[in-house]
């Protein structure tokens, strides 16, 4: 079994060495991971869906043109006219558009629209035997302006605003974090190239001594028992080297999986091993480290954004109202040049009430549940500041241990 795979694997490493090998500092596998790492690749493309949905509901506050058109609607209908306690038959032939310009207002939740509706229609009624053709066209400004609420249109763009600026935090965070597991996966490899080397070594001079030992036996000059252990120490020092061989392709994987690299290419990495003297003072680090760890402005938003929840869960079943104006011009003729040849003044004005009566609790013990979330979220924040502090305190113990 064992010889199969050792087969095995040297089989696989002449498959490799076709390839040719590629060497690789620590700022170039930086670089390759920042474009082809399959975690990156996900945040990127979770930050750039945020910019669109916030990019789209900003372009949702521009002005919207829309255009309706029936081209054509028939109806034939039999009804009972209670004012003259007859039926009556009407039979029309419809075509029809409307062209519409809504501007949303920001600041008050209001919106406005510009409307004009033309229309064609053919009309007949058995009542008083009459047949109507001709054109007629609405022309109105309408505006709807919700009162005792809160602005939904400001709430929905902070809390896009706030995803985004979330969005940007993940993505910052993981590049911090891949540059963190790319130094570590790089040297792991460079530890792994010079295990192999110094196993090679010791194999080499494991069987230069074995053959010594190996020609005083033959000559009668060693006891038979030194050849027995130079044979498991060349044994010993072979499976090391083999040992060796084999971490070093397994790191190699892996770092090549992290990065985003093909799984064929054979890699060597070429590390910079100066180092560097930093005194660091324990002091200024923890406050460095709460004013600039990106997870504290995570917890934060997560406050508000339950912030946010309070505010939409104390607007269920709650008082409030719209406002409705609109004023235009309507006119009608049989001919279209003529249509507003006699027009006539529209004017519409409505104020509705939603006055909620009992809901038995529903809405206070979701706020209660709201504001329950809220206070998770700060002792979530608490808990991240002891986190950093922690953290860099044993950071700095182990620094100065070394």
């Amino acid at each position: 079994m064992k010889k199969i795979l050792l087969l095995l694997f040297f089989s696989s490493s002449i498959v490799i060495q076709l390839f040719p090998q590629q060497g690789f500092t620590l700022e170039a596998a930086m670089n390759i991971a920042e474009e082809n790492s399959p975690t990156l690749k996900r945040t990127r493309l979770n930050l750039m869906r945020s910019q669109e949905n916030l990019n789209a509901q900003r372009a949702a506050l521009k002005s919207n043109f829309s255009l309706s058109i029936n081209p054509f609607e028939y109806s034939h209908n039999r009804e009972f006219l209670d004012f003259v306690s007859e039926w009556n038959t009407t039979e029309s032939i419809r075509s029809y558009g409307a062209f519409t310009i809504s501007q949303p207002i920001v600041a008050t939740d209001a919106r406005v629209s510009l409307t004009n509706r033309l229309m064609w229609q053919n009309s007949y009624s058995e009542f008083n035997n009459s047949q109507t053709t001709g054109f007629n066209n609405n022309l109105f400004l309408s505006i709807d302006q919700p009162i005792f609420t809160y602005n939904r249109t400001k709430l929905q763009i902070k809390e896009l605003e706030l995803a985004l600026e979330n969005s940007q935090l993940n993505y910052a965070m993981q590049r911090l974090s891949m540059e963190r597991l790319v130094a570590q996966y790089f040297y792991t490899v460079y530890q792994r190239q010079q295990s192999l080397i110094i196993a090679d070594d010791a194999y080499q001079n494991m069987q230069s001594s074995y053959l010594i030992i190996k020609n005083k036996v033959d000559a009668g000059l060693s006891a038979r028992e030194e050849l027995f252990q130079a044979e498991l120490n060349l044994a010993t020092s072979r499976s090391d080297y083999e040992n060796s061989i084999v971490d070093l392709e397994n790191a190699k994987d892996d770092f090549k999986l992290l990065v985003g690299l093909s799984l064929f290419d054979d890699i060597i990495v070429i590390p910079d091993i100066t180092v560097d003297t930093v005194n660091i003072d324990i002091g200024f680090a923890i406050d460095h480290g709460l004013a600039n760890r990106m997870e504290l402005r995570q917890r934060k938003i997560d406050i508000e954004t339950s912030q946010f929840d309070l505010i939409t869960t104390k607007a269920l079943n709650e008082f409030k109202g719209v406002v409705s104006l609109s004023v235009g011009l309507f006119g009608d003729n049989e001919n279209l040049g003529d249509v507003y040849a006699n027009p006539t003044d529209n004017e519409a004005v409505s104020l509705s009430l939603s006055i909620p009566l009992w809901d038995w609790g529903e809405r206070e013990s979701r706020i209660r549940a709201s504001e329950i979330s809220i206070e998770t979220q700060e002792l979530s924040f608490d808990e991240e500041q002891n986190d950093i502090i922690i953290n860099v305190r044993k950071v700095y113990r182990t620094l100065k241990t070394r």
